[in-house]
């Protein structure tokens, strides 16, 4: 069999993973961020008052380079807020599209629980980034967040109340909703 009918795979693998690389260098890259749902037992929620932006946000933050988005929701608690939870439920992901400066990206929340009264105590302010950090009833939430945050979180509360995941996408003009056309749920 002449060796140009061999798969690269098979005849020479160093030269197959140079041109994976090859292939991955010149691929689209996304920032992803990832979020928390973290609520009180009063079920009020958990926002932060960031230093670098005029509105309220949920707790977390931008994953780095090759980090799973829940790893970095953690970290992202752990560093703001001293906060050490494991988190295990996605319950939305929104696309979002390119706009102002950003490429487009991916934005993850993901269920942090319900907090009781002596772990909010232990709760404290460990990065410049947070200004403040609060619990606020989802309506006053809505008041306090951008109109697309507050799209993305109405989704979570609802995903925590019927165990379903949410996909939204979020356009140029920042209005976050579920895709139109056939359901793509399992």
């Amino acid at each position: 069999m002449p060796s140009d009918d061999i798969p690269l795979y098979e005849r020479d693998r160093a030269a197959w993973h140079r041109y994976l690389a090859e292939g991955n260098a010149r691929q689209a890259r996304k920032r992803v961020g990832a979020d928390v749902l973290i609520r009180d037992e009063r079920g009020r929620v958990l926002l932060v008052d960031p230093s670098y932006k005029p509105d309220w946000d949920l707790p977390g933050g931008m994953a780095e380079a090759n980090e799973a988005p829940h790893r970095a929701a953690e970290r992202e608690l752990r560093e703001e807020l001293g906060l050490h939870v494991r988190l295990r439920t996605m319950l939305v992901v929104d696309w979002v599209a390119a706009h102002g400066p950003w490429d487009d990206s991916l934005m993850f929340i993901f269920d942090g629980g319900v907090l009781g009264r002596e772990q909010i105590a232990r709760l404290r302010i460990l990065d410049e980034e947070i200004n403040d950090f609060r619990f606020w009833t989802p309506e006053q939430a809505a008041d306090l967040l951008r109109p697309y945050v507050w799209a993305r979180l109405e989704q979570a509360l609802a995903a925590v109340t019927d165990g379903r995941p949410r996909y939204l996408q979020t356009t140029r003009d920042q209005t976050a909703s579920p895709p139109t056309g056939p359901d793509i749920r399992h």
